[in-house]
C-alpha cells in the first residue's frame, strides 16, 4: 500500500514540476512580447524580466541536474533553450530598431523519449569570447544570451 501511495504521490510532484517549468516559460514569453498582455491585449517587451525568468530556469536545470525524470529533464531542456534562442532573436530585433512581433515560442510537449543528457554549457552562439582560463570560470556565474 505505501508503495502505490508513494508512485502516486511521486507522479503528483512530477506534474507539479512540469506545471512550475511552464509557468516560469510562460512568463518569460510573456516579456519576449511572445503572449499578449493580458491588460491591454498587446505583445510587450522586457528583456530584462525576461531574462530573469530564463536564469531562473537555467538555475533549476543546474541545481536539479541527476534528480528529474526523463519527462521532467525534457520539458525543462526543450523550455530552456526554445526561450534562449527567442530572447537572442527578440533582442537583435530590439537592436536593428525592429518592433516587427517575434514569432511564439512553441511550448515545449511532454515526451516519453528517453532524455539526452542536458546541456552543460551555453551554445558558442549565446556566449561571449573569452580565454579558456576566463571562459571556464564564467561558465559557472555569468550568462550571456545576446552579443
Amino acid at each position: 500500500m505505501a508503495e502505490v501511495q508513494t508512485s502516486v504521490q511521486s507522479g503528483e510532484l512530477s506534474q507539479r514540476f512540469i506545471e512550475f517549468v511552464m509557468m516560469h516559460a510562460q512568463n518569460a514569453a510573456l516579456f519576449l512580447g511572445q503572449i499578449p498582455n493580458p491588460k491591454t491585449g498587446q505583445g510587450e517587451v522586457n528583456l530584462e524580466l525576461a531574462k530573469m525568468f530564463i536564469d531562473q530556469l537555467a538555475m533549476i536545470q543546474e541545481k536539479t541536474r541527476g534528480n528529474l525524470t526523463n519527462e521532467e529533464t525534457t520539458v525543462l531542456r526543450n523550455a530552456l533553450s526554445n526561450l534562449q534562442m527567442a530572447f537572442v532573436e527578440v533582442s537583435r530585433a530590439q537592436e536593428r530598431g525592429g518592433a516587427s512581433q517575434p514569432a511564439p515560442v512553441p511550448e515545449p510537449a511532454p515526451s516519453a523519449e528517453p532524455s539526452v543528457p542536458a546541456q552543460t554549457s551555453t551554445p558558442p552562439e549565446l556566449s561571449t569570447p573569452a580565454t579558456s582560463a576566463e571562459s571556464e570560470s564564467k561558465k559557472k556565474f555569468t550568462k550571456s544570451y545576446g552579443p
